[in-house]
């Protein structure tokens, strides 16, 4: 299996070296903007500001990972043909060339990179088998566990431990999965060993654990994923959304159906109402979602989901003859917790999927990315949504969303955002094609790295911000335990304690429009003390006792970033450990 595998790897890398000699330096223009039902012409300026950092990341950002020496991992499927990192050496030494033997020996070109936030540059990494379509968590450490992908690789576990250094690399597990997980979705538990599931994945109706608790330990059958599967429209319950209820169950849905799930038990707690509407949000008809903030004020006892856009019914048949048809422009929000589930529905501002839900620290949910018309694949979709919406959960009904400012460069297929500690959201990938190219193609491969400034971020906000954020903490915070974060705030901007809020955010792993282990949390604040020293002209000093999360089924342990939110307008984020005692 092997050998075949290697065999048809190289005769595709062969066969795709014209096409990267003669594009490989070049990036397309994007696709001019599509209208959408709500055009940046009913704004006068749409809000929110794009930023180029850099014309070229060698590699397709179809995942990505912020870490938290504030650093971004960006990899790409090695199935690909080459990427555009050419290297010079191969990883055991051995020089490359630009010829035939560089076009059979993948190791001659990254597939990973690792990006630098503070200083603008990438490093390349070496990450084998084929990492396509594989899921990821953080645990405690901060070490990313990423699982499944392609071919060889679609039982592999490897490993990203970050450093300051730059010396780190992917590491691989001795042990694999127990079953074949391409398109699967992983979520980090809040069990004291630092356990992830992983969920589904193509043509697989299981799950199963990393690490395994016993040798003989294997995959667990769902018939949730057999009965959500449907063969007419390529499965359509691939990458399944997975969030951590705060009781300690997963909320798992797949395709148009969800479940509670006692994954300690293998049992189905309750099986919830299924989303109104035609069309499927799950893969590949790639809607998003995300679990909206959990409040500490509450006791974290309400949970809600939101899940927004998909591809309409058909769409994935269609899509193989060549016809695009327009994507949902619905979302749906039920709270997961209690006894009452209903899905309460709402309209975006146009169809959209293959989009990203980020979380911003203020609780506000920013959706970015994404195509109007299709479904997710090669060449599959049409009409890139430029527009980002900007979504207020706490807004009346029919005023949380609104239109930001659009970008100009198009993010469809294989793209991802991730939120950074700045505020701002970086924003990477695109390739819709089977192979890097750059010419002669509806959408080129996209190797841009954009950063995305939410409205509140930007410096008109600057005199209302809580700057020079500090985290007290030794090693870490222990849960249920307190610390204290410090900030200095101008005097003007400064009325009352009761307008600052903490919020503590996960970092999650990015790929396919899922956000996995996405949460934001909203901490308590014991007590908050105003320095007016005379030193401290025209500036406050602030420092509150802000109170941990009680367990790990709130908020699993691992690093987080903490801001603080003074009137709406966020800091920018310090990191915190919470962890066990």
């Amino acid at each position: 299996m092997e050998e075949l595998y290697k065999a048809a790897l190289a005769i595709a890398y062969l066969l795709l070296h014209s096409s990267y000699i003669a594009g490989a330096a070049l990036l397309a223009a994007s696709p001019s903007p599509s209208p959408t039902a709500l055009s940046s012409a009913s704004v006068a300026s749409p809000p929110g500001q794009w930023k180029l950092l850099r014309n070229n990341t060698g590699v397709v950002a179809m995942h990505m990972a912020l870490t938290h020496y504030n650093t971004v991992l960006m990899f790409d499927q090695t199935s690909s043909g080459p990427s555009n990192y050419h290297l010079r050496h191969r990883y055991d030494g051995r020089r490359c060339q630009r010829d035939r033997q560089d076009l059979l020996d993948p190791s001659c070109y990254a597939h990973s990179v690792e990006y630098s936030i503070s200083t603008n540059t990438i490093r390349p990494l070496f990450i084998q088998p084929d990492p396509w379509a594989s899921s990821g968590s953080f645990l405690s450490n901060g070490t990313l566990l990423e699982t499944g992908g392609f071919g060889l690789g679609a039982k592999r576990v490897r490993y990203f431990r970050p450093c300051k250094n730059g010396n780190c690399d992917w590491t691989h597990g001795r042990k694999h999965l127990s079953a074949q997980r391409w398109y699967a979705s992983s979520l980090r538990l809040p069990d004291h060993d630092d356990r992830v599931v992983v969920v589904g994945g193509y043509n697989v109706t299981s799950y199963e654990f990393i690490p395994k608790r016993h040798p003989n330990e294997v995959s667990f059958n769902l018939p949730f994923l057999k009965k959500t599967y449907d063969s007419s429209e390529g499965g359509n319950n691939m990458y399944p959304i997975l969030h951590l209820s705060p009781d300690g169950h997963l909320f798992i849905f797949a395709n148009t159906d969800s479940i509670l799930f006692n994954y300690k038990r293998n049992q189905v707690v309750k099986s919830f109402p299924r989303i109104p509407g035609k069309g499927s949000r799950t893969y590949p008809s790639s809607g998003s979602s995300v679990l909206l903030p959990l409040d500490l004020n509450d006791h974290f006892i309400k949970a809600e989901v939101m899940i927004c856009g998909g591809a309409a019914a058909g769409a994935v048949p269609a899509a193989a003859r060549g016809q695009f048809l327009r994507g949902l422009g619905s979302c749906g929000r039920m709270t997961i917790t209690g006894n009452n589930h209903r899905w309460k529905m709402e309209t975006m501002p146009a169809a959209r999927l293959m989009h990203n839900m980020i979380i911003l620290p203020n609780g506000n949910v920013l959706i970015i990315n994404g195509v109007e018309s299709g479904s997710a694949g090669t060449n599959s979709a049409a009409r890139p949504a430029l527009h980002p919406y900007l979504y207020k959960p706490k807004k009346r009904l029919g005023l949380r969303f609104s239109l930001l400012r659009p970008s100009k460069v198009a993010r469809m297929y294989h793209s991802s955002a991730v939120l950074l500690p700045s505020g701002k959201v970086l924003v990477g990938g695109s390739n819709p094609n089977s192979r890097y190219a750059f010419q002669n193609v509806a959408h080129p491969t996209e190797l841009r790295l954009q950063a995305f400034t939410p409205p509140n971020m930007e410096a008109a906000f600057d005199d209302r911000r809580p700057s020079n954020v500090t985290v007290e903490q030794d090693g870490g915070v222990v849960y249920g335990a307190t610390f204290t974060v410090s900030f200095m705030m101008r005097k003007k901007a400064w009325h009352s304690a009761h307008d600052v809020v903490f919020t503590a955010y996960v970092s999650p792993f990015n790929t396919h429009s899922l956000s996995m282990d996405q949460r934001l949390l909203v901490l308590r604040a014991e007590k908050v003390t105003v320095d007016t020293a005379k030193g401290m002209v025209g500036k406050r000093l602030v420092s509150a006792v802000v109170e941990a999360p009680a367990s790990a089924m709130v908020a699993p342990a691992g690093y987080y970033m903490i801001s603080v939110i003074y009137n709406g307008i966020p800091s920018e984020s310090q990191w915190v450990r919470f962890m066990h005692k």
